[in-house]
């Protein structure tokens, strides 16, 4: 194993030499926390992947990882396009991002990778002409969708709780990560990313709702959901229900549920099974189907929710954005599946 692995291997060194002295052996210890969670957890498994693959490509080229050569990163980069990894190719977006992964994890050992070098910046110029395409988006789900979806979960504790993420996902427009990553309250767990409080009705016009403080990817937003018209399609009516029946107050929101015994889990649900459920809620609603199968599948995914908010809601986009955490206008037009086009028409504007 190399100097670069071992670094690797314990997370990094962020100070340039590790302190013996106990006191800042502590504080280096922290300060390397403090690293480790400057990204979120997909990302750094993500970065992680990346790094694999790449130093495995290395070793199989006869190639030290240290020091960093632009050149060498280059020949990577058209290996990945070129397929001659022993997979396909890969898309525009993934090898940015693998090339972000490798960036980071040699800037973790204090040897950054200069990516303005010729050998990388025309490269992936090249490959950037040759084969960018239009970003692939998931379908969105939009409301009626939405209800046919929770139509087809049973009502039993497993049911109510999948019903709660599926209307808490399109109602706060929130990622697949946010969602899972709620607690029941404030500094609670070291890996939570927000947490939830609920409020009764205060009066005529004020129904009440659940606000979400969310630590999401441009900061924490604070986001407002209201309730429903019905208790069975409420989003905050059915978290309501699943906390009180998984007696559920204090960590993680969302979590296993036992199927031997039926127990709710102490654990956090993973991410990944807020894309299974809309997949799978989504083919059993019959919703696009004029698919195949396969096509329905791939076709949905966490995103849905939130891009069939930011589809559905007809009010001011500077809402949607701020209700979204979108640092740009651009950015959550891209969300909306079916917004009014030409509103504004330059063609009539310039005379034509």
């Amino acid at each position: 194993m190399t100097k670069i692995d071992d670094d690797l291997e314990s997370g990094g060194a962020p100070l340039a030499e590790r302190p013996s002295a106990p006191h800042l052996a502590a504080l280096s210890e922290k300060a390397r926390d403090y690293a480790r969670n400057a990204r979120s957890d997909n990302t750094r498994r993500a970065y992680d992947a990346d790094w694999r693959q790449f130093a495995a490509w290395l070793r199989r080229q006869g190639l030290d990882p240290l020091p960093p050569e632009p050149q060498t990163v280059g020949l990577y980069l058209t290996a990945c396009m070129e397929g001659v990894l022993g997979r396909e190719p890969v898309s525009v977006a993934t090898l940015e991002r693998r090339l972000a992964g490798i960036c980071w994890h040699y800037r973790q050992c204090g040897a950054p990778l200069d990516t303005s070098d010729r050998h990388i910046a025309t490269v992936l110029a090249g490959i950037r002409r040759a084969h960018s395409r239009p970003p692939l988006q998931k379908e969105a789900i939009f409301a009626d969708e939405l209800l046919a979806m929770l139509s087809v979960l049973e009502m039993d504790l497993r049911g109510i709780r999948d019903r709660a993420i599926l209307a808490i996902g399109f109602s706060g427009g929130l990622r697949r990560s946010e969602i899972v990553g709620l607690d029941c309250g404030p500094d609670q767990t070291e890996d939570g990313a927000g947490w939830v409080e609920i409020f009764p009705p205060a009066g005529p016009g004020n129904e009440g709702g659940a606000v979400l403080q969310i630590s999401g990817k441009t900061g924490w937003r604070e986001v407002e959901i209201g309730r429903g018209s019905r208790p069975e399609t409420c989003p905050v009516a059915l978290l309501e229900t699943w906390m009180r029946l998984g007696r559920i107050s204090h960590g993680p929101l969302f979590r296993p549920i036992a199927r031997k015994n039926g127990g709710v889990s102490s654990e956090r649900l993973t991410d990944k099974h807020v894309a299974r459920l809309v997949q799978k809620t989504a083919l059993a609603a019959g919703i696009r189907g004029d698919l195949t199968e396969g096509e329905r599948r791939l076709a949905f995914g966490g995103h849905s929710l939130r891009a069939g908010l930011a589809s559905s809601a007809q009010i001011e986009e500077a809402h949607v954005q701020k209700h979204l955490g979108h640092a740009s206008a651009e950015m959550t037009r891209r969300y909306q599946r079916k917004r009014d086009r030409f509103r504004v028409n330059l063609t009539k504007a310039a005379g034509l």
